[in-house]
C-alpha cells in the first residue's frame, strides 16, 4: 500500500509541476542556505584555527604598548632591549626559546626587478618558536648571527617577484642599501589570520638589521616559547613579573608591554564565528519554517481541489486513515524533493565560495544528512493538519462538492 501511495504522490507532483516547484522553493532555500552557512562557518573557523597555530602552538607574543585599542595618545612606550631576551630565556623556569624581533621595510632588487617588502631581523631561535620549516636551503649559523652577516632567507612571495619564481638560494639581490646573500627559502604560509601576506618577508640576523636598517639595539617584538609541560598563563605572569621590575614599573601602574597568547587569540577567533555562524545560520533556517508554511498552504489547496476525489475514495471503501496517509506522503515528498535539491544547490554554492574565501572546502556528512531529516520533519508537521482534514471529510458531503 505505501508503495501505491508514494506513486499516487508523485502522479500527483507531476500533474503540477510548476506550482510543486513554487511550493518547495522556501525548503530548497532554508536547506541550501543553513547547509552552505554551517559549512562556511565551519571551514572559516578551521582556517582561522590553522592561520593561528602557524604562529606556534604554546607561543606567547610580546610586544611594548598596551594591546590593541589602548595607550591613547601618551608617549610612545620604550622597546625592549637585547638584556629583556636574555633575562627571560634565563630566569623563566618553562621558556624553551626566546626570539628577538626587529623589523623594517626597504625595496629588494635583483636583475631589474624590484619589491618592496618586510625585513625581519631575529635569530635561528625564531625556527625553535614557530614552526615554519623551509622549502629549500639552510638557516643561520652561529657565526653569521654574531657576527651580523648580511645572509637571507626569503618568503614565497619575495622568491616569486624578485626571482620570477626560479632558484634563489645562491644568488645574491641588494635590499635596500645592502647586498645579500640568499641562503634559503620558507615554505608557502599564505593569507595572515589578520590580513597580509606572511611569505612576503626577507628574514636576517637581527644584528644584520640592527646595524644597517634600524640604526639601534631595539628589539620591537619578543616570540617566547613555551615547553608543552609549563601552563602558558603561568609562564605569561612570570613574564610579566619580570618585565614590570626591569622596566621599572611601580604598583598601581599599568604595564607599558602587553603579553599575546596565541592559544587565546585562537580560542577568541574560533568563538567569534561560531556565534557568527550560528547567527546566520539561524536566519536563514526561517526559510524553512516559510516554506514548510507553503507547503502546509499548498497541500490545503490541494485537498479542497481534490475534495470529490477523496469522496469517491471513502464511498468505495477507502479508510480515514489512508486518505491521512495519502496526502501526508505527498507532503513529505515535497519536502524531501525541496530538501534534495538545496542539498544540490549548497554544494554548488560551496564550491564557488570557498576559492573566493581561501578556506578548505569540506563535505560534512553530519549536517548534510540532519538538514535532510529536518526537511522530511517539516512535511510531516506541516503536512499533517491538510492530510488531517481530508481524512475528515464526510463522503456525503464531498460527493456533493462542486
Amino acid at each position: 500500500m505505501l508503495g501505491t501511495i508514494f506513486l499516487l504522490a508523485l502522479r500527483s507532483i507531476r500533474r503540477h509541476m510548476l506550482r510543486s516547484f513554487l511550493t518547495i522553493l522556501g525548503i530548497v532555500i532554508g536547506v541550501g542556505a543553513v547547509v552552505a552557512m554551517t559549512t562556511l562557518g565551519k571551514a572559516t573557523t578551521a582556517a582561522v584555527q590553522q592561520q593561528i597555530a602557524a604562529l606556534g602552538t604554546n607561543v606567547l607574543q610580546i610586544r611594548p604598548g598596551q594591546g590593541f585599542g589602548r595607550g591613547g595618545g601618551g608617549p610612545r612606550p620604550p622597546d625592549f632591549d637585547p638584556a629583556d631576551v636574555t633575562a627571560i630565556a634565563q630566569q623563566i623556569a618553562g621558556v624553551t626559546a626566546v626570539a628577538p624581533q626587529a623589523q623594517s621595510t626597504a625595496t629588494a632588487i635583483y636583475e631589474g626587478a624590484n619589491w618592496s617588502t618586510t625585513i625581519n631581523g631575529t635569530t635561528s631561535d625564531y625556527f625553535k618558536v614557530q614552526p615554519w620549516p623551509l622549502a629549500s636551503g639552510r638557516q643561520f649559523t652561529p657565526a653569521e648571527e654574531a657576527a651580523g652577516k648580511a645572509v637571507c632567507i626569503i618568503g614565497n612571495t619575495v622568491r616569486s617577484n624578485l626571482f620570477r619564481g626560479g632558484q634563489a638560494v645562491g644568488l645574491r639581490f641588494r635590499i635596500g642599501n645592502v647586498s645579500c646573500d640568499v641562503i634559503g627559502v620558507l615554505s608557502t604560509r599564505g593569507q595572515a589570520g589578520f590580513g597580509g601576506d606572511q611569505d612576503d618577508v626577507v628574514i636576517m640576523p637581527i644584528n644584520a638589521v640592527q646595524r644597517r636598517f634600524t640604526g639601534s639595539t631595539d628589539v620591537r617584538l619578543m616570540l617566547v616559547g613555551v615547553d608543552q609541560a609549563y601552563s602558558t598563563s603561568q609562564v605569561q605572569a612570570s613574564i610579566t613579573d619580570l618585565l614590570r621590575e626591569r622596566r621599572r614599573i611601580t604598583d598601581g601602574r599599568e604595564d607599558n608591554f602587553n603579553i599575546f597568547d596565541t592559544k587565546q587569540i585562537s580560542d577568541t577567533l574560533t568563538g567569534t564565528t561560531t556565534l557568527l555562524t550560528g547567527i546566520v545560520t539561524a536566519v536563514a533556517a526561517i526559510s524553512l519554517v516559510v516554506g514548510g508554511i507553503g507547503i502546509m498552504n499548498i497541500m490545503l489547496v490541494s485537498v479542497t481541489e481534490r475534495t470529490r476525489e477523496i469522496g469517491i475514495r471513502l464511498a468505495i471503501g477507502a479508510v480515514a486513515n489512508e486518505v491521512l496517509l495519502q496526502f501526508l506522503v505527498e507532503s513529505i515528498v515535497l519536502s524531501c524533493l525541496g530538501g534534495v535539491i538545496g542539498l544540490l544547490l549548497a554544494q554548488v554554492v560551496i564550491a564557488v565560495a570557498t576559492p573566493l574565501m581561501q578556506v578548505p572546502w569540506t563535505f560534512d556528512v553530519q549536517i548534510n544528512v540532519v538538514a535532510f531529516i529536518i526537511s522530511g520533519l517539516i512535511g510531516v508537521v506541516f503536512g499533517y493538519f491538510p492530510a488531517r482534514r481530508a481524512a475528515s471529510l464526510n463522503p456525503i458531503d464531498a460527493l456533493r462538492h462542486e
